[in-house]
């Protein structure tokens, strides 16, 4: 085989591998997980626990991951416009979550800002339903990207990561909420 051939194989690899790429990426433009975890406590207990800012450093997946991460909370705790903002990873995790909506025992929806490792605005709705095992909380995340993002989440298999890093956060709740 010639230099030129190995060339013309290896350009249609590539041309071909990013197609594919392209193609699975399409379907992760928007990402949408539902997870769900029932707590034993009150309803009160489990809702004040996502309510207020505070408490997340008690059952964030980001924080058990790197417990060096600096946080802070801004504005008044508890209410719709609430911030957590957070410096992590050496500088290299950089956002913030705010409080959108609230009702009261029920609903609680969330709004991220994330700038660094890359720049996304994905939400974070929370439900909370009594239920005879105890307090069901269900967390909706969306999330939505371009295709070049979504190419990357593809690449790197984020999707995954992301479920995994979600069902963490809702199972240290309920550790958090059960150990009270």
């Amino acid at each position: 085989m010639n230099t030129k051939m190995i060339f013309s194989i290896i350009a249609i690899a590539l041309v071909a591998f990013i197609g594919f790429g392209l193609f699975k990426a399409s379907g992760l433009k928007s990402i949408q997980i539902i997870k769900t975890v029932t707590i034993k406590g009150t309803k009160q207990e489990v809702f004040d626990m996502v309510k207020y800012l505070k408490n997340f450093p008690k059952w964030s997946p980001f924080l058990a991951e790197d417990p060096s991460q600096k946080y802070e909370v801004k504005g008044t705790d508890g209410t719709v416009g609430a911030q957590y903002h957070w410096d992590g990873n050496k500088g290299k995790d950089l956002g913030y979550q705010e409080i959108r909506k609230i009702e009261e025992g029920k609903f609680i929806g969330m709004q991220c800002d994330i700038q660094k490792p890359f720049v996304a605005k994905p939400t974070f709705d929370y439900y909370f339903t009594e239920t005879a095992n105890g307090i069901e909380v269900k967390q909706d995340f969306k999330v939505e990207s371009g295709l070049i993002d979504a190419f990357f989440m593809w690449l790197f298999g984020a999707k995954a990561g992301m479920e995994k890093m979600n069902q963490q956060g809702l199972d240290l709740l309920k550790k958090a909420v059960e150990k009270q």
